[in-house]
């Protein structure tokens, strides 16, 4: 899997529709084929996952004991607004109006690659959320996250 990078701003047509950017487009070689696949995220933003990445949530959601009634609300949530997005011949993706909702994404929004994920935000409330944390909050955070990992190969020991 290569990770994605970058962070594009888009514009939402009156329809709902969003032109992929040729730039995040070049790291989805198989999104014409395959597709892709949206659903809410957990900080009032929208995911966007390849097929292929999907698949493996799936999978892992499958292995959970269905019995438990965590797992069952869990899985009911999470999977609640998941929508399959194909590229029209314009290279545009629809994005449901009930999840453009929930994520109060209007007109501008930012898609930040975020490893093998790309959220969707409100372009404002995206702007809020990386001014939130200053640079010493994130110079704190990068020590707790990443302090215990050698980078050649996990933790230190």
């Amino acid at each position: 899997m290569n990770y994605l990078i970058g962070e594009y701003e888009c514009k939402l047509d009156a329809k709902g529709r969003m032109v992929v950017p040729a730039g995040l487009k070049r790291q989805l070689p198989d999104v014409e084929r395959e597709g892709l696949v949206v659903n809410r995220g957990f900080e009032k933003n929208l995911v966007i996952y390849t097929r292929a990445e999907w698949n493996k949530i799936l999978k892992q959601l499958s292995r959970l004991n269905q019995f438990q009634t965590k797992n069952r609300e869990f899985v009911r949530k999470f999977m609640s607004g998941a929508t399959e997005l194909m590229l029209d011949s314009a290279g545009r993706v629809l994005l449901p109006k009930s999840l453009l909702e929930y994520a109060e994404v209007g007109s501008d929004l930012v898609l930040a690659c975020n490893l093998e994920k790309i959220e969707v935000w409100s372009k404002v409330k995206y702007e809020e959320q990386m001014e939130a944390l200053s640079e010493e909050d994130f110079s704190g955070l990068a020590e707790q996250v990443m302090g215990g990992f050698d980078l050649e190969g996990g933790l230190d020991g």
